[in-house]
């Protein structure tokens, strides 16, 4: 072979391997366009509440995208999906996926909020306070308090703690109006334990201390009824008159009372709470689970 050959061959050669290496860059450009194509498509179908459709577009996506470039936000985004419809404890597990894939303290700590907020949703309280007290715990997010207080809050809602969500909203800002919300609701309910000592005292005390005045009159004249007639027969010597009375009447209609006075005030400090829960779900316009 000539050397003129040699040289031709080896420029030969050397064309071949770069038109190989970039024909092989540009398949693989085009195939991450693609990945975004379908990211972007899987984006659109959740914005339009096709969620079943976008869940199938990112498992795709998954399967397919084999750098993991997309292993946290479609993760999330299916979790998100779920979570739209419900199903809490897929929700949960592509979340954790998500939190499995990140790859700043960022995506971490989002993706362990929103395993906080599906907990919080399916009211599993204790789970969603114990990653709270984790989170409020690592350095890493020692930047989070505020957030981390405002969930906390959220948690002390869904566990009808309203004096301690008080406290928590209280970290995040003095004025702010889910502080405020609580406190309101707080100072709005009953006292359990008040309307039973009241109808202890006073039967039919603690149903009107909650507003139920006609059971409040019929838990009195009731008991004012048997009470009288059971100390008439002792007063007469009547004693087993007195004793059954005594035992299957006035003592039945006196505990009857304790027994409604703690359930109405358990059955209106319920509205108070539904009600505020109804205002949360339908009007607040701030972060919710």
């Amino acid at each position: 072979m000539t050397f003129v050959n040699k040289i031709f061959f080896y420029f030969l050669f050397v064309s071949l391997i770069a038109l190989f290496f970039n024909s092989n860059s540009f398949s693989q450009n085009e195939f991450q366009k693609q990945l975004k194509i379908q990211f972007d498509f899987a984006k659109e179908l959740y914005n339009k509440e096709e969620y079943f459709d976008a869940i199938t577009e990112l498992k795709r996506l998954i399967f397919f995208d084999k750098e993991k470039e997309y292993s946290y936000s479609a993760n999330e985004l299916i979790g998100e999906t779920y979570k739209m419809g419900a199903k809490f404890s897929d929700a949960i597990q592509y979340f954790t996926l998500a939190v499995i894939h990140s790859t700043n303290n960022e995506e971490l700590f989002n993706s362990k909020i929103e395993i906080i907020r599906v907990n919080i949703l399916r009211r599993t309280i204790d789970r969603a306070l114990s990653l709270l007290d984790s989170l409020d715990s690592d350095k890493r997010f020692s930047n989070k308090k505020i957030d981390i207080s405002y969930w906390r809050g959220w948690a002390y809602i869904f566990e009808d703690k309203w004096n301690k969500a008080a406290q928590e909203f209280n970290k995040v800002d003095s004025d702010h109006e889910l502080k405020k919300l609580s406190e309101q609701v707080e100072n709005s309910k009953y006292s359990v334990a008040e309307a039973k000592i009241l109808s202890f005292i006073f039967p039919g005390a603690g149903q009107f201390y909650t507003g139920n005045y006609i059971s409040g009159i019929l838990s009195f004249g009731w008991n004012l009824l048997w009470g009288y007639i059971t100390i008439n027969s002792f007063i007469k010597d009547r004693i087993f008159d007195g004793i059954v009375v005594g035992e299957l009447l006035w003592l039945r209609f006196y505990r009857g009372n304790l027994q409604n006075a703690e359930k109405f005030a358990e059955e209106k400090n319920k509205e108070i709470s539904n009600k505020a829960l109804n205002f949360l779900q339908f009007e607040y316009n701030g972060p919710k689970p």
